[in-house]
């Protein structure tokens, strides 16, 4: 199993926008061929606080079965999501993959191309690509 977290980030947004946003992601990766997509845990909780399930506001946690082609559906369907943008309005995507880390933002499609496909080449199986 591999797990992609995917943190979105758009300019003026706020954390109801974001959760928003988020959901309308989370739908169209569901309709892959993935394991599951949840909410990101938000991670330790500072001191003195009681620790409950926060999340992460606009994360994701892809759990998908190993292999380039997962990698690449995933994140070719991330990429189209984020095409589709906000009408003008700046929206980033980070991706991280075994520490590794991938930030789609504004860049030409022709070089989100080459980096998307320098992320999944790191994570390809053996022979698979």
């Amino acid at each position: 199993m591999g797990e992609l977290r995917v943190q979105l980030a758009e300019a003026g947004a706020d954390a109801e926008r974001l959760d928003q946003l988020t959901g309308y992601l989370r739908q169209e990766l569901l309709q892959l061929d993935v394991e599951d997509v949840k909410a990101l845990p938000a991670g330790e909780p500072p001191p003195g606080t009681r620790a409950i399930d926060a999340l992460a506001i606009g994360g994701l946690l892809v759990t998908f079965t190993e292999g380039a082609q997962s990698v690449r559906k995933v994140v070719a369907a991330i990429r189209a999501w984020l095409a589709r943008g906000g009408g003008g309005v700046k929206r980033t995507v980070r991706l991280e993959l075994e520490g590794d880390v991938l930030e789609l933002s504004e860049v030409s499609a022709s070089e989100q191309t080459r980096l998307i496909e320098l992320f999944v080449s790191r994570h390809a199986g053996s022979g698979e690509g």
